[in-house]
């Protein structure tokens, strides 16, 4: 073995003594967004999204100022597949502008954007996303494998689901994944989960949900994520998680838990819809809340005891409107 081989062998062994620490810390990375001074606290989540502007991804920013500016927005949370077709190839890829900062230009928009990466993410240069050069171009983005936002009252969690789903690691899938941070899938996945559920178990916060970019529950094109269903949903359950919102599914939708208060948001509908993709035998027709396959997005209203939630289509008209109170969710099932 000649002397460059061994310096690549230990650099590779290194790299991934790094990661192996990185994901055996236990601690997520924590953001903190204030509270309004009434106590109340409001955001938009957005999914499946970039496109340049195409596919009405420009309409549906336009009307997200609209609405932003009336709930008094604090901050954005973007569900993944932040950028199509296949993520961005470099940091200084121009699609970054081209689909966010030139896109998101309403005056209530220019908050914090807190956003995971989605499968469509991984198949560019997954790091670039979470690069500080970003950031440079534009302070609103914050883009992580898996992190917590604390806005008090509420604590989301997000985490980073690409990993789990299996098929991504076969020839099958027919794409090609930066996988350079996930080492071992198995090892990756044990880990987070820990953290997560450690996370979640030391949360005080009146409201807890969690974000993924894939669906636990969905009556869209891809339906349930078995692997998800199978392994974080069970933690959700045991540490009092009120909602997971996800996108994925190109489409918007509300899911009832037949066992537990969690309720499923989708909102994956930032551009590109999948018109007529649907197949309602994946989950209890009587847990289906409400499904529309066309573009829109979805704001969400908390205060310490009551939530808010609405879906919107591209033109601004509410679809669909779910209050509830904390005690009313928890004492329902």
């Amino acid at each position: 073995m000649d002397s460059r081989t061994t310096l690549i062998s230990a650099t590779a062994a290194s790299l991934c003594f790094i990661l192996c620490i990185c994901m055996t810390n236990g601690e997520l990375q924590r953001f903190i967004e204030p509270a309004k001074s009434d106590g109340s606290v409001s955001f938009i989540t957005i999914g499946d999204w970039g496109r340049r502007g195409d596919y009405n991804q420009s309409v549906v920013a336009y009307q997200m100022g609209r609405v932003g500016e009336k709930i008094g927005l604090d901050f954005v949370v973007s569900t993944g597949d932040n950028f199509y077709d296949n993520g961005l190839f470099s940091e200084h890829d121009p699609n970054f502008r081209e689909s966010f900062s030139n896109i998101y230009t309403a005056p209530s928009l220019q908050k914090q954007w807190y956003s995971v990466l989605g499968n469509h993410d991984y198949r560019g240069d997954a790091e670039a996303q979470l690069s500080s050069v970003l950031r440079e171009i534009d302070s609103r983005w914050t883009c992580l494998r898996s992190f917590i936002v604390d806005a008090e009252l509420v604590e989301i969690f997000f985490v980073d689901t690409t990993p789990f789903v299996k098929e991504y690691y076969t020839e099958e899938d027919g794409h090609t994944y930066d996988w350079r941070a996930v080492p071992s899938r198995n090892s990756y996945v044990k880990y987070l989960l820990r953290d997560v559920e450690a996370s979640l178990k030391r949360s005080k916060a009146t409201w807890k949900i969690v974000v993924g970019h894939h669906a636990m529950r969905s009556i869209g094109h891809h339906g349930n994520t078995v692997e998800l269903v199978e392994e974080l949903l069970p933690i959700m359950k045991e540490n009092g998680v009120d909602l997971y919102m996800n996108g994925h599914d190109h489409c918007l939708e509300h899911i009832s838990d037949e066992d537990s208060p969690i309720q499923f948001l989708t909102s994956g509908a930032g551009s590109k819809a999948w018109r007529g993709d649907v197949d309602p035998t994946t989950n209890n027709p009587k847990s289906v809340r409400f499904y529309y396959d066309g573009q829109g997005f979805m704001s969400a209203r908390f205060t310490h005891s009551d939530a808010e939630i609405v879906f919107y289509n591209v033109f601004g008209e509410v679809l669909h409107k779910w209050v509830t109170s904390k005690e009313l969710l928890h004492s329902s099932v």
